[in-house]
């Protein structure tokens, strides 16, 4: 086999088989694949596309390139991925509650990119905490605890690591059969019975439309389930931060919050929903409605929280973060409301900018090798559809220094619209699977 010969039947229409997708993946592991090939093919894969069959063959080729956990706890394994957007915290509610309720959660997560959060940047905002943890340590967590959400080894899905880079560089980022092999192969490589998928659209996702992000939604449940993996997605709104705050230590709180003193939510409401289906696609209950009542008494009996607080010691954080944890969370120098311009109601609010906002302020990175600051941000997000009187608050800024405030609040007025009228935007927007 050689790389040319592959990429000419993807240019040509005539799909590679399994095997040649296994060489191409090794290839780009090892460094056998040049990058001009591995442009090539990216760029190939763009213009022509791939069948069901060609995205399964490219997703397990590209698993089986480094290290594929394997799990016996004598019970399927499950776990949540979500395109990403703002203040969207779920992976640290619907871990535990799962595990609260005999589920094991084995989360191999990512950090921030672009406008949006990374769990693991959310979870090492609480001190001392260390999600870079070898294998072993990974095992004895979801022993013990039953969850773990940590970062992927470098030697799971390497080619997908190299593939990416190359991606971002040869205008080929926007493939959804690229996406979609780039998203399952890290997350199969975590050994996974069943998968719900949160596929965002809306200002604050990188899927801006709802045509969009059904497309991309429908590409991940077939080739989930196509390579084994028992899926299903739902499609939600990201036309505003999820919870009403955009920022490391910031979106810690509002899971505090929820976990401690639970009530009806944004966040809460995904968060059991998307926990509620993968209950039902692992085979614990037989219908979301079921399992979401025994979710919820995780949080209302203390037990969410409490595999919560195990998960951050097992990682190096506080013991019993949660007795003390208003006092454990970092905060900002400059902290600040954000006065409503003019009066009406929040009819809309740019999430890309809004992200933005908080990367330029600290919170996120430009390059790979920018230090994140976990305090800053914006919280207390007025939603869509709430009426507003000038110079009221419509958000709360936190920043490290003034200069920074000032621009902060720029950027946030930049990406608020104020009408005489709005509508509320649906949570949820469908379900594919």
């Amino acid at each position: 086999m050689d790389a040319a010969t592959i990429i000419a039947r993807v240019r040509d229409g005539t799909e590679p088989s399994q095997g040649e997708m296994n060489w191409f993946a090794a290839g780009l592991a090892s460094g056998k694949v040049t990058d001009a090939q591995a442009g090539a093919f990216a760029m190939a894969v763009m213009l022509k596309g791939l069948s069901e069959e060609g995205r399964v063959a490219l997703t397990l080729a590209m698993r089986d390139s480094g290290d594929v956990l394997s799990w016996s706890l004598g019970r399927p394994v499950v776990d949540k991925h979500s395109t990403g957007g703002l203040g969207d915290c779920v992976s640290l509610l619907l871990a535990p509650m799962l595990a609260a309720v005999d589920v094991p959660v084995p989360m191999i997560s990512g950090r921030g990119l672009g406008h949006t959060g990374g769990t693991l940047d959310k979870l090492e905002a609480i001190p001392g905490t260390n999600t870079d943890v070898g294998e072993d340590r990974f095992r004895a967590i979801m022993d013990e605890i039953g969850c773990a959400i940590v970062s992927a080894d470098r030697n799971m899905a390497p080619s997908d690591r190299r593939l990416y880079a190359i991606r971002d560089v040869t205008g080929t980022v926007p493939s959804i059969d690229l996406i979609t092999a780039s998203i399952l192969s890290k997350k199969l490589a975590a050994g996974l019975d069943a998968l719900i998928l949160d596929v965002k659209c809306g200002s604050g996702a990188f899927m801006e439309t709802e045509e969009d992000a059904r497309k991309l939604a429908k590409s991940l449940v077939s080739t989930a389930t196509g390579a084994g993996c028992k899926s299903a997605a739902l499609i939600t709104d990201m036309s505003q931060p999820l919870a009403p705050a955009a920022g490391n230590a910031l979106e810690v709180v509002e899971v505090m919050q929820a976990l401690t003193n639970p009530k009806n939510s944004r966040l809460v409401d995904l968060s059991l929903a998307l926990a509620a289906e993968v209950m039902v696609l692992g085979g614990y209950d037989t219908a979301p409605e079921v399992a979401a009542v025994k979710l919820r008494d995780t949080l209302t009996s203390g037990a969410a929280l409490a595999k919560f607080d195990a998960l951050v010691a097992a990682l190096g954080g506080p013991k019993k973060f949660s007795e003390d944890w208003r006092a454990r969370l970092p905060e900002a120098n400059v902290i600040r409301e954000i006065a409503a311009p003019k009066t009406g109601r929040i009819a809309a609010l740019d999430g890309h900018a809004i992200g933005m906002g908080v990367v330029h302020m600290g919170g996120g990175r430009l390059t790979e090798t920018d230090r994140i600051d976990p305090s800053v941000g914006y919280s207390d997000i007025l939603a869509i559809g709430t009426e507003v009187a000038k110079g009221a608050p419509v958000a709360r800024l936190h920043a490290a220094s003034e200069k920074a405030a000032q621009a902060a609040e720029r950027a946030y007025l930049s990406a608020l619209t104020i009408a005489d009228d709005a509508r509320p935007v649906p949570l949820m927007i469908d379900r594919v699977g």
